[in-house]
């Protein structure tokens, strides 16, 4: 069944626009078009994801400089990072930043969703209730178990190819006394060991390759790519559709799904005039609904790199790459398989808070400096650390009511002020260190690179963390969902005010998993696509699908 004409004659109506093609967009897609008589148009900001380097994993060592499929945002300046702005890469492509990540699969652990559970008043969000939804979500290599899934849309994986010194991290690791952990999503987290990936078959499988590709030929579906929404369309309290840039037209729907992601989405409920009402009317937007808190509540994971040069030319700094490319080409493997951050762990800090890992690890076998765009000579590798249960939170606030103009990002590193997430931080490198100085690097070991000496005190570390650290690309919250009525969403993930308009993506988020965001995103749209349909049986079925027996839901 095709879209109908708008009884006004304009553009056709859908019962579903979804703004945004990213790691959530294209789940929506795919789940909510299922039903045959849906009428789904999914719009995305950016071209498709035609360029190979998408595809083939080790080309994120190339995608960092591809505008035409990065957002490439820029914080403002950050007055605890000595006033440095710092670069927000964010997907803008079929599949969003699942198409430009590093593919590392990491779900956070139950304490993160029972606090989700404690937030909204919901017991939905619990990690008892989503578990099953990642389960759906999941194609594991390694088969079903208790734990995961086999035959679902996303492909997870063991790497196909690893550096030989991602081993010799691994070893260094326990040397200092951490555990082996081969399973970061299995019965615990704590511990360190090789990643699994999202890919199938050495490709890296994004949103776009797992829940769009499958799908673009049905008939209730339309895909529009370089479609940049303006605003939605408001009307009487309710929203009704959305308008394109650069168009006078309104397209119809039933409902509008917002799936752009922690920056994007917020941006978009406030040039629709729904947000903080004094600021909007700072540009002239008419209010449709006060939400204060929309922008707010900005959380990311702020990390720091330790570098070591190497005497061996074993890394990926130098690497041939037409013969990886080659190699890929012809078997799907070697280093043009590798996600490039192949090792890492969770360890829970001497000053954790609570019962989780507050810090995690990603070691690249290659010098990484600025995101890997600044080249630096040599060989060596690189030990990301970060904390991941930040107090400090940030806010996005309109610069114009041009929908062109990004918004301002105020992230608020380590803005708290009892100093906790610095602290923290300076565990991390610490950490890093000690682990980087274990025999098993004794061979391949060479001088410093960052920082360029060594450090004795917690007054240096923290010198160094505010002239180093980075993102590690996991901003969430700016559209939280909770009980409260200061929350923007209800635990449905509805906009209050307005109706007829959700919100399905990182921004939902009520606080920071631990881990990387991109299967939670999965796992949220998964949930929402049942809570949109209000399809009970779907939603039971998945919930009481029995642990341990094998998991082979059918990908719509």
């Amino acid at each position: 069944m095709g879209p109908k004409r708008s009884k006004t004659g304009g553009e056709v109506t859908y019962d579903y626009i979804i703004v945004g093609a990213g790691s959530a967009g294209c789940v929506l897609a795919n789940r909510l078009s299922a039903h045959p008589g849906k009428r789904v148009l999914l719009l995305e900001a950016g071209p498709t994801d035609w360029n190979p380097l998408i595809h083939m994993p080790a080309g994120i060592a190339r995608l960092a400089n591809q505008r035409s499929v990065n957002w490439g945002y820029r914080t403002e300046p950050e007055s605890q990072l000595m006033g440095r702005t710092l670069w927000w890469p964010r997907g803008k492509t079929l599949g969003g930043s699942s198409s430009i990540n590093a593919m590392c699969y990491i779900r956070g652990v139950p304490g993160d969703y029972d606090r989700w559970a404690d937030a909204t008043g919901d017991a939905r969000w619990s990690w008892r209730e989503v578990l099953p939804w990642f389960m759906r979500s999941e194609d594991n290599s390694r088969g079903s178990s208790a734990l995961h899934g086999k035959g679902g849309p996303l492909g997870v994986s063991d790497l196909r190819h690893h550096n030989q010194l991602s081993d010799r991290f691994v070893e260094s690791a326990a040397s200092a006394g951490f555990a082996r952990n081969d399973d970061f999503n299995g019965e615990q987290q704590e511990g360190f060991g090789l990643y699994q990936v999202t890919q199938r078959e050495g490709l890296r499988c994004s949103t776009a390759a797992a829940y769009l590709r499958p799908v673009r030929e049905r008939s209730n579906l339309e895909v529009r790519t370089r479609a940049t929404v303006a605003r939605v369309a408001i009307r009487g309290g309710r929203a009704v559709g959305v308008q394109l840039q650069g168009s006078d037209t309104i397209i119809e729907a039933g409902e509008v799904i917002l799936a752009g992601g922690a920056i994007n989405t917020p941006q978009l409920l406030m040039l629709s005039g729904v947000g903080p009402a004094d600021h909007l009317r700072e540009f002239g937007i008419g209010v449709a609904a006060d939400l204060g808190e929309v922008g707010a509540n900005l959380q990311d994971h702020l990390d720091i790199c330790t570098l070591d040069g190497c005497t061996q030319k074993i890394t990926y700094d130098h690497l041939n790459e037409l013969a990886a490319g080659w190699r890929f080409l012809r078997h799907r493997d070697g280093p043009g398989s590798s996600n490039v951050a192949e090792a890492g762990g969770f360890v829970r800090s001497r000053l954790a808070d609570d019962e989780r890992c507050d810090l995690q690890f990603h070691f690249v076998p290659a010098l990484l400096d600025d995101h890997g765009r600044h080249r630096l000579p040599g060989y060596g590798y690189t030990v990301h650390a970060c904390y991941l249960h930040p107090r400090s939170r940030g806010r996005l606030r309109l610069r114009s009511a041009d929908p062109s103009q990004a918004v301002a990002i105020h992230a608020n590193y380590l803005g708290d002020p009892e100093g906790h997430d610095l602290a923290r931080m300076i565990e991390g490198a610490r950490v890093s260190r000690e682990i980087l100085s274990q025999p098993a690097f004794a061979a391949y070991r060479g001088a410093h690179v960052f920082p360029e000496r060594a450090l004795t005190s917690d007054a240096e570390y923290a010198e160094f963390i505010r002239r180093k650290a980075e993102t590690i690309y996991h901003p969430v919250g700016t559209c939280r969902m909770g009980s409260d009525a200061a929350a923007p969403l209800d635990s449905e993930l509805r906009v209050r005010g307005v109706d007829g308009l959700r919100v399905v993506d990182a921004s939902v988020m009520p606080s920071l998993p631990s881990g990387n965001t991109n299967a939670p995103v999965i796992m949220i749209a998964e949930r929402a696509s049942a809570l949109i349909l209000n399809d009970s049986a779907l939603a039971a079925g998945a919930a009481s699908h029995p642990r341990g027996a094998a998991r082979t839901f059918e990908p719509a």
